[in-house]
């Protein structure tokens, strides 16, 4: 199985970006499909990004699409979602998970990170 850690949340103006990144450790990430996915209060968890296991491509959820980007480094066990032009709507804790195929829905996610917040505040 693997562990991963996210890092990098914070608070940040409207307009602001964001980098979060996920280690990942035990099982190397490149084995797995990376998902970015967000909670806010009251609300489901929704999908972000994923990145499959090749990391050449990048699919987002239309409501980032242009604004956030995935990317792994598998040499380093790592994935990130760069967050760019930060809306008030993107208030959440985002989560990174790995499963074997890319999708839309968390079921389909084996493993999971505990969080991080990120506050988009003026």
């Amino acid at each position: 199985q693997v562990q991963l850690r996210e890092s990098g949340g914070g608070l940040v103006q409207p307009g602001g970006s964001l980098r979060l990144s996920c280690a990942a450790s035990g099982r190397a990430s490149s084995m797995y499909t990376m998902g970015w996915f967000r909670q806010a209060p009251g609300k489901e968890r929704e999908f972000v990004a994923a990145i499959p296991k090749g990391g050449t491509s990048t699919y987002t959820a239309d409501s980032v699409k242009g604004r956030f980007t995935g990317s792994r480094d598998n040499a380093k066990n790592t994935v990130y979602l760069q967050m760019n032009s930060l809306k008030l709507e993107d208030t959440a804790v985002y989560y990174c998970a790995a499963g074997q195929l890319v999708h839309e829905t968390p079921r389909s996610y084996d493993y999971w990170g505990q969080g991080t917040k990120v506050t988009v505040s003026s």
